[in-house]
């Protein structure tokens, strides 16, 4: 079983949830943002009173969707993601089903 590193990871490209505490101007700030539930929600989504996070880009740490085209092992496999407004305030634009 091979390790993927931080810079396979595939980076958030882009998120329009501008009510979570990680968005600042459309950019994931999160160290790493984990993708599941019912539909391919950002189960890293918080909305409280403040922004906070990391000086780089958010990437995916992992994905719970194994239904999704871009799953390999619960890790996402896509060159990058976008996470915004579908079933929930904030779920993976980028989640294609198999």
């Amino acid at each position: 079983m091979t390790m993927t590193t931080l810079q396979e990871m595939p980076q958030v490209q882009g998120c329009s949830a501008s009510s979570c505490s990680y968005n600042a101007e459309e950019a994931c700030h999160a160290g790493a943002i984990t993708i599941g539930g019912d539909h391919a929600h950002c189960g890293t989504f918080v909305e409280i009173s403040f922004r906070s996070g990391l000086d780089r880009t958010g990437v995916v740490g992992a994905c719970h969707r194994s239904d999704c085209t871009h799953n390999e092992s619960l890790e996402c496999t896509a060159a990058s993601v976008q996470v915004g407004s579908a079933d929930d305030k904030a779920d993976c634009l980028t989640y294609s089903a198999r």
